[in-house]
């Protein structure tokens, strides 16, 4: 029968967490039990803790990496840079544009005043116009008066006719240039935000490679002890490529399986102590901070309480961070050892499991 790739992958992700749960299993079984009582239960385990990856922002060429495997390290505290030639030259040249932009932004600005004061000029152009079309209207009507009269001629009252026309003629005239300058006045504006505009996103621009310079330089988010070096001085990695291995010795724990009969007993917060082989002699205190909601691994069929047995939850113990920068240059991960858990909170610890701490 052809399986598909994804059902082959499942079917061996589905066999190695098997064969984990019932290594745990088998472990926890062989256990002797010269424990210190029912009250307690043990689980074989591994020191562990949070690992963190240096990693670059962008991608580029290594210029210098200032810490060492096996450094001990502090939070903010750089670790690598990056060459920013290239970032650099980017950098002059936005500043070379969001200069250009302010100047541009300036002169929108002048454009703006000038068009105003055109608008002022043309207003007062009308006024004068309105002045002049109301002179030429009182003119006409004396003319009238008097041609009525017999006092004035024909051409006379023809001519101021004619001039009140023209007043009214040249009042529309400056009307339409003041609309005209109001208009530019507006357009001039529009200009003008559209020039800040172009300044903000200069400067912004700007401030993304100046953020990107920053991030050139590679900071510890946190205390730890730089584990390995991935990549060397001089080679180029592409954005999010790793360059050191950090270990959080503040986060330190070790996680082992308990059998589904005994982690229902279990609850956060418990005691626990950590007894490691390479130093027997000194239990370490520990809290449990996790347990597992549901089995590593299920038989296709539960019949017996045997099988039932062999459901296997992850269990974590917590060292105290306090405890941990006490003794940060004994830390160290990988180590394998026994947790021992308390299941009777009113049970004391065997004096085998009294805490002992090296000087």
């Amino acid at each position: 029968m052809n399986m598909s790739p994804a059902l082959k992958k499942k079917i061996v992700a589905a066999a190695a967490a098997a064969a984990i749960a019932s290594l745990a299993w088998w472990a926890w079984s062989a256990l002797p039990g010269d424990g210190p009582g029912d009250g307690f239960v043990n689980g074989n385990g591994r020191i562990e803790a949070t690992e963190i990856d240096i990693a670059t922002k962008l991608g580029g060429r290594i210029d210098e990496i200032l810490a060492g495997e096996g450094d001990f390290v502090t939070a903010g505290e750089p670790l690598a840079r990056m060459q920013i030639d290239v970032l650099q030259a980017q950098r002059d040249e936005a500043e070379a544009s969001r200069q250009q932009a302010e100047h541009m932004a300036a002169a929108a600005d002048a454009q703006v005043v000038q068009r105003e004061s055109d608008v002022a000029a043309a207003q007062a152009l009308v006024a004068q116009r309105e002045a002049e079309l109301d002179a030429a209207q009182r003119r006409l009507a004396r003319s009238q008066t008097l041609a009525g009269e017999g006092a004035a001629s024909i051409q006379e009252l023809d001519d101021d006719r004619a001039a009140v026309r023209g007043a009214e003629a040249a009042l529309a005239a400056t009307r339409a240039q003041a609309a005209a300058a109001r208009a530019a006045v507006e357009a001039a504006k529009a200009q003008r935000v559209g020039a800040h505009s172009t300044v903000v996103a200069a400067a912004a621009t700007v401030a993304r490679i100046d953020a990107d310079i920053r991030d050139s330089i590679l900071h510890s988010p946190r205390d730890g002890r730089v584990q390995f070096r991935v990549a060397q001085p001089g080679e180029v990695l592409g954005a999010g490529g790793r360059v050191l291995n950090l270990v959080d010795l503040a986060d330190v724990y070790m996680t082992f399986f308990l059998p589904e009969t005994v982690a229902g007993r279990v609850a956060l917060g418990s005691e626990a102590r950590i007894v490691l082989d390479a130093a027997p002699q000194y239990p370490i205190p520990a809290t449990i901070s996790f347990v597992a909601s549901t089995a590593q691994f299920t038989p296709k069929t539960v019949e017996t309480a045997s099988e039932r047995q062999k459901l296997m939850f992850r269990v974590k113990a917590q060292i105290p961070p306090e405890l941990l920068r006490e003794h940060l240059r004994q830390v160290k991960t990988g180590l394998p050892g026994v947790a021992w858990v308390k299941l009777d909170a009113g049970a004391p610890w065997p004096a085998s499991l009294s805490v002992r701490l090296p000087e």
